[in-house]
């Protein structure tokens, strides 16, 4: 919430507004006085890793009241306030739908009551209204995310991640209890990310015989040497009957039936505090900018509504219509109605729920139609988190859809030695919490090995591969297309899932593994900021990773709150940095005494990070000292975000329903491989999941810096430059025009 609170006051100033704090939500509006402040540019900084909210939050039973509604309103009024960003959840929204439907009968009453004169009548006539949705639940539709649920799922995936080391040494079963009291979404995605044996929401309750189903299940995995289980219940959890699951329920049917060491942990409101995640910064300061320009743009027609993300785009949706829908969601649970909530609740959540019903359900094997088909995954280029989370949803679709699987060790240089084993459904359980890659992963490109690793796939009778990796792994696949003249072997569906932490592969918006990457950008970042309040005046250089491509850069200085982000993209000289000193010596006269400049480790060849911290450290004498700080290969390891672990799985499932696809087209029928088609790129873009011919990508590549020639997150540099108080033009293109809810769940699939 503060990321989006800072959004707006700096914004706001930016483009002239007056913009005011309202401490403790709808109870400073109706108490006015000191709980209406004007807001500065300083009066945000250094908020953007603190939790909770600096301006407070509060339920409010006057505002339920038109008395209430009446005072709030002259208070606003005293102040000329008549645009209102709202952030919180359905029932702030809804109350601020009423309260700008009644907003002309309040000024009207406090003109008669003489509260006001006839004049702020005419001035003041109408209000504008904005909302953002602040809800770790995720429970609001029309929105695929809101603010703050990617925090809430990091603290989830903290306990669960800790948990799970101290399970496997006891051979315990863990119930875990998430919030959600109407919306099983943290349930869901957490049950996703850490591959639990069992999830309880309330949109999707078990179905009869659920008890003993449930059972069966976990003695099963226990059977396969699994030495924990962990069980997942939303606390709204409900059966079909509409009776709740508790998870005290759930322990004493586990002990009774199966006589297991169970224990049951209760998360509570540890899921709402904590330092917010990359994600959630960076979602709070777009949806907070475009909330502004929303307001700016709103005329007295124009409905109240709600700023939300639709895959990778920021979208205003009508404010009454997405309370509705949320509302229709509770009244189809209520009826028992559930196939309906859970449609209600919108793609992403269905396509959720869904692949986890895929993945932690193993039918018999004389259940599954065999397609005598190999499939082999690989994974090329640096490690990057997430890519074990793939591998284990590719090879668990790919056993479910009658495949056998097989694993090739140490990218292609191990598949030219023939280093390739059938992997099994019990062999990637417990991967998707890992980081790196298990199975190994090379910079090798296959360029000089392929008449070797023509002989392994007719060896081995592969007949589609999934390679899982950056570059590197785009590349390959280019080579492997080209080869298909010389070498028939090579003519097999091909599929490219992106994997770096770089963001750097054409054909998608985002990689598994650059959320990782941000964090620990953005953590480390928030530590040496940290360390610089107790100096006076000091200003930090810190180099990331990323090649030429300056995405993590960009995205972590907008999520760390950086003075500049020095990127290979967008060129930049002597006269931008001496610009760039004099801004922070400006900087330095005020309260906020440091900066953090962030450069992209190959963004120019002359000006090295050593070059920028001498040229800072000389020019800032007796202003400012300096300090630089390479982060290195830290931002490659570490444990994959809960975003990475979803992503890596959701999308690796698509990828192997293609590659099923495929070979259902060509397999028996005896057609080769040759269209371009048969070589993709899977990637997300804008809202979009797409399988996109490597051949066609080409020309979108600049080969030389291994980046795509366009790329979407430079729209949201300008975003960093005026949130940082420089000049910089803020690109509206995109959005302005209110959608229609329903569109949201006719989409193709989700990311």
């Amino acid at each position: 919430m503060n990321a989006a609170v800072r959004a707006v006051v700096r914004m706001g100033i930016y483009v002239g507004a007056k913009v005011y704090f309202i401490y403790e939500g709808y109870q400073g509006m109706v108490d006015g006085g000191s709980n209406i402040v004007e807001a500065k540019w300083e009066s945000v900084s250094s908020i953007l890793q603190v939790g909770g909210t600096i301006i407070g939050s509060a339920r409010c039973k006057a505002f339920h009241t038109r008395e209430g509604r009446l005072q709030a309103a002259g208070n606003l009024v005293q102040w000329g306030i008549t645009n209102l960003c709202v952030i919180g959840g359905d029932g702030s929204l809804t109350g601020a739908n009423i309260f700008r439907k009644e907003w002309s009968g309040l000024l009207e009453e406090l003109a008669r009551n003489g509260k006001i004169s006839e004049e702020a009548v005419t001035k003041y006539s109408y209000l504008n209204v904005v909302g953002m949705v602040g809800s770790i639940d995720n429970d609001f539709c029309g929105t695929d995310m809101t603010i703050g649920t990617d925090s809430a799922l990091h603290r989830i995936m903290e306990v669960i991640d800790a948990i799970m080391t101290t399970a496997q040494s006891h051979q315990r079963t863990f119930v875990l209890e998430v919030m959600g009291r109407h919306c099983g979404y943290l349930a869901l995605v957490s049950a996703l990310a850490c591959g639990a044996d069992w999830v309880f929401l309330p949109e999707s309750p078990p179905e009869e015989g659920w008890e003993e189903n449930m059972c069966v299940k976990l003695s099963e995995n226990r059977a396969r040497k699994k030495r924990l289980n962990i069980i997942i219940v939303a606390e709204g959890a409900i059966d079909t009957q509409n009776q709740p699951i508790s998870s005290e329920k759930i322990k004493d049917l586990v002990v009774k039936q199966l006589g297991f060491d169970t224990r049951v942990t209760i998360l509570g409101h540890v899921q709402r505090g904590g330092t917010p995640s990359a994600f959630d910064r960076i979602l709070a300061s777009r949806m907070g900018v475009e909330a502004v320009v929303a307001l700016l743009e709103a005329t007295p027609e124009t409905p109240a509504c709600v700023v939300s993300l639709s895959g990778n785009q920021a979208v205003r949706l009508p404010l009454v219509e997405c309370v509705q829908m949320t509302q229709d969601v509770q009244k189809a649970m209520d009826e028992r109605r559930f196939k309906d909530a859970v449609r209600l609740r919108g793609r992403s959540f269905e396509g959720n729920l869904n692949i986890y019903k895929r993945l932690a359900i193993k039918l018999p094997d004389d259940q599954i139609t065999k397609s005598n088909c190999n499939v082999a995954v690989i994974n090329v280029g640096a490690p990057a988190a997430g890519m074990n989370a793939a591998v284990r949803s590719a090879v668990r679709v790919g056993i479910a859809d009658g495949h056998k699987m097989l694993a090739i060790y140490d990218g292609f240089d191990g598949f030219a030695k023939g280093q390739i084993k059938e992997i099994g459904w019990s062999d990637v359980g417990g991967w998707t919490g890992q980081g790196g890659s298990i199975l190994g992963t090379k910079r090798v490109l296959p360029g000089k090995f392929l008449k070797e690793i023509a002989e392994q796939i007719r060896a081995h009778s592969i007949n589609a591969l999934l390679i899982i990796g950056g570059f590197e792994a785009y590349s390959s696949a280019i080579m492997m297309a080209n080869a298909r003249d010389s070498h028939e072997e090579f003519c097999i569906p091909v599929c490219v899932l992106p994997a770096t932490i770089s963001n750097n592969v054409p054909g998608t918006d985002i990689s598994i593994g650059s959320d990782t990457g941000l964090d620990a950008v953005v953590e480390t970042c928030d530590r040496i900021k940290q360390s610089a309040s107790g100096t006076k005046r000091r200003v930090f250089i810190i180099e990331t990773m990323g090649g030429y491509c300056g995405y993590l850069a960009n995205m972590g200085g907008l999520a760390a709150g950086a003075d500049a982000a020095y990127i290979f993209e967008e060129p930049f000289d002597i006269r931008d940095l001496q610009s760039n000193v004099e801004h922070l010596t400006e900087k330095m006269k005020t309260s906020i005494q440091r900066g953090l400049v962030l450069r992209n480790e190959s963004c120019s060849e002359n000006y090295t990070t050593d070059f920028i911290y001498q040229l800072y450290s000389e020019e800032g004498k007796g202003v400012f000292d300096c300090r630089k700080n390479v982060l290195g290969h830290m931002q490659q390891g570490g444990v994959p975000s809960p975003f990475d672990r979803n992503f890596g799985t959701k999308i690796s499932a698509r990828a192997m329903q293609w590659i099923t696809t495929k070979l259902k087209e060509s397999y028996g029928k005896g057609k080769k491989c040759v269209s371009d088609d048969y070589i993709c790129v899977l990637g997300i873009s804008k809202r979009n999941v797409l399988f996109q011919p490597v051949a066609d990508l080409k020309e979108e590549t600049d080969f030389e810096h291994r980046i795509p020639k366009e790329q979407w997150w430079l729209k949201l540099r300008p975003l960093m430059k005026i949130l940082a108080k420089y000049k910089a033009s803020f690109d509206v293109s995109d959005s302005g025009q209110l959608e229609p809810v329903q569109d949201q769940n006719t989409q193709g699939e989700p990311a």
